[in-house]
């Protein structure tokens, strides 16, 4: 973590800002993969595991490695040996929903989508053993972050432009192109879906060029003191997630600046299940009959015959969610009574809860698959003379509802279209269920409600300092001038006896012995005062 307010890092010690994937202990059926020989241009294939990851291939020194492709974090480490390695002599961790990553930080050549960077900073990690996948049986044998470089954990190691993330050094170095990549991902199971996924870095796909213009949505800053949990994340429109029964889920955000009836959504492709507030995902899923939550798990499950069909809504565009997406058969779970059942996608969020209140949904892979995405990483990009602009982010929906519709029909019910049956129907909105929320998850809402006005605390207690501060300093300066007051007074003698008109006529009386005495003809000079100084002291 880079510098930082004191007390702040105390509030922080329970944060993990780089969990990632899966939060429940399920896997999916297991496939292989095969990548096919990198296309031309700066287009890379990405292959699918099961839809729950997301696959492409690096080359690092030499070596050809099928990597996880992350939105959602910044760093680049691998397994095994790299040919020609550099060990930098420096340790780094990092920290996953499935395990750790550690190791050492070293550096080789690498290549990627037809870039080539020098010297590139990476993580060989030699043990994977606290991972709870075997993650070479899953298809890859590292992971490549594709996040904003203020997140990347090797470079504030390394300090120094080696250290940078992957896209980072590609853009920094090739001046002239645009600084930008696109993902396209596949729906595996699915007949009407592109046979493979693909990832372009500085160039649109041929068939989706028109994603140039759809809106541009900037990408909400993070404080900059947590500079290093800015992910992609941009608004939704005002009551932007249409449920089920086709009407807003409304949910007040966590974000303190998130404008009223919006909320703030990350994209991340390293999450397979997208993580969204308890209470939208109860509306998803809490009035399909046979639902049920598995406080295990931590996920809904529903009879995978039920038809869903929701969808969001950024910068005025409406993107439907195919109904393969809003629940999944490739997990091997079943209910209370030991019926098959699918998980449903859009789950609470519970690991991934942002205690700071940076965002309230993360979009992962099930959302991604509906929509083309482009990601301009603008002015995250460091080290460069020119204004790149602001970081957006453009989202191309390719789900056609009808045709979804059709897909869900032969996959689900072997071609015998029963989603308006009775059995189908959502229950009534009071017969709703609700999730459970656990005492942990209380306690993260509470420490959310603090941490997230963080800002806002920390200027109202430096504005009481300041108060406190003044009105000492008010007071001191009261008290001083008193105090000169006082003391300029005390050296004035005040002439308090009674005047006569005729000063010779003045007596002054009781005085004591040895004191100033004046008579009337009596003194020594024309005034008719005689001195006496029998004491010392002297009293007007």
């Amino acid at each position: 973590m880079r510098s930082f307010l004191p007390v702040l890092s105390l509030l922080l010690l329970e944060l993990d800002a780089h969990v990632r994937a899966l939060s429940f202990d399920v896997h999916v059926r297991e496939r292989a993969n095969t990548l096919t020989r990198r296309a031309n241009d700066h287009t890379v294939p990405v292959a699918n595991t099961r839809n729950s990851e997301y696959i492409a291939n690096v080359t690092l020194g030499g070596r050809e490695i099928p990597v996880l492709l992350d939105t959602g974090s910044s760093d680049l480490w691998v397994t095994g040996s790299v040919p020609g390695a550099k060990d930098l002599g420096k340790s780094v961790s990092l920290s996953y929903a499935v395990g750790k990553a550690a190791g050492d930080v070293y550096t080789a050549p690498l290549q990627f989508a037809n870039y080539t960077v020098q010297d590139q900073a990476f993580l060989l990690v030699q043990d994977t053993s606290s991972f709870s996948v075997d993650i070479k049986s899953q298809g890859y044998e590292g992971l490549i972050g594709l996040g904003p470089n203020t997140g990347s954990v090797i470079r504030d190691e390394v300090d120094d432009a080696s250290g940078g993330s992957v896209l980072d050094r590609i853009f920094s170095q090739n001046t002239t192109s645009a600084n930008f990549l696109t993902i396209l991902l596949d729906r595996d199971g699915d007949p009407a879906s592109p046979p493979t996924g693909q990832l372009t870095i500085s160039e649109y796909l041929p068939q989706y060029t028109n994603i140039s213009g759809m809106p541009k949505l900037p990408v909400t800053k993070v404080h900059r003191l947590t500079n290093e949990d800015q992910h992609w994340q941009v608004l939704t429109d005002v009551n932007g997630v249409i449920g089920p029964d086709g009407q807003p889920i409304q949910i007040e955000s966590i974000v303190p600046s998130a404008p009223d009836g919006q909320l703030v959504a990350v994209f991340d492709s390293g999450f397979t299940l997208p993580q969204v507030p308890r209470a939208m995902a109860d509306a998803i899923y809490g009035r399909v009959q046979g639902a049920e939550y598995n406080s295990v798990s931590e996920v809904w499950t529903i009879p995978c015959d039920q038809y869903l069909n929701i969808s969001f809504k950024f910068g005025g565009i409406e993107y439907p969610i195919h109904p393969l997406d809003v629940s999944s058969s490739d997990f091997n779970m079943v209910d209370s009574t030991g019926n098959t059942v699918c998980v449903g996608t859009f789950q609470p969020i519970t690991s991934a809860f942002s205690l700071l209140g940076e965002y309230d949904i993360i979009l992962g892979m099930a959302f991604m698959r509906n929509a083309y995405t482009l990601l301009d990483y603008g002015n995250f990009m460091e080290n460069v003379a020119n204004d790149l602009g602001d970081p957006f982010v453009q989202l191309l929906p390719v789900t056609d509802v009808a045709a979804a519709r059709q897909d869900f029909v032969k996959v689900r019910l072997n071609g015998a279209d029963t989603t308006n049956d009775s059995s189908h129907a959502l229950l009534p909105a009071d017969q709703m269920r609700h999730s459970p929320i656990s005492e942990a998850e209380k306690k993260k809402q509470y420490e959310e409600m603090v941490l997230s006005r963080w800002p806002y605390i920390f200027v109202g207690c430096l504005a009481f300092v300041l108060l406190v501060a003044g009105l000492i300093i008010w007071r001191c300066c009261v008290h001083r001038r008193k105090k000169r007051e006082a003391a300029s007074a005390s050296v004035r003698l005040p002439d308090t006896a009674p005047r006569s008109p005729n000063p010779h006529q003045v007596s002054f009386k009781n005085l004591e012995n040895g004191d100033m005495e004046m008579r009337e003809g009596k003194g020594y000079g024309n005034d008719g005062y005689r001195p006496s100084f029998a004491s010392s002291r002297t009293r007007v």
